[in-house]
């Protein structure tokens, strides 16, 4: 059941991310997933394990992770679409 809340609040912290950085209309919601749970890992290691938490993630730098990686991997994708 961990594992169910996981997806569903990696999946949160993705749209999240996404409509922050203006990039969710082009995410699906694998994407969304993957780019939550990354970012948690990525903002938790960064930040620490602070504020609210939800099937073992910290909200708010899982959020501002996830947002670092959406970034990096538009400004990788975005370059390499202009190329061709």
């Amino acid at each position: 059941m961990h594992f169910i809340w996981s997806l569903i609040v990696g999946a949160l912290i993705g749209a999240i991310a996404g409509a922050i950085t203006s990039r969710g209309a082009k995410m699906g919601i694998i994407s969304n997933i993957l780019a939550g749970l990354i970012g948690s890992a990525i903002g938790e290691g960064l930040l620490g394990h602070w504020g609210l938490q939800l099937a073992g993630m910290a909200i708010f730098p899982s959020i501002i992770g996830a947002v670092i990686l959406v970034l990096i991997v538009s400004a990788i994708f975005g370059r390499s679409n202009k190329r061709t």
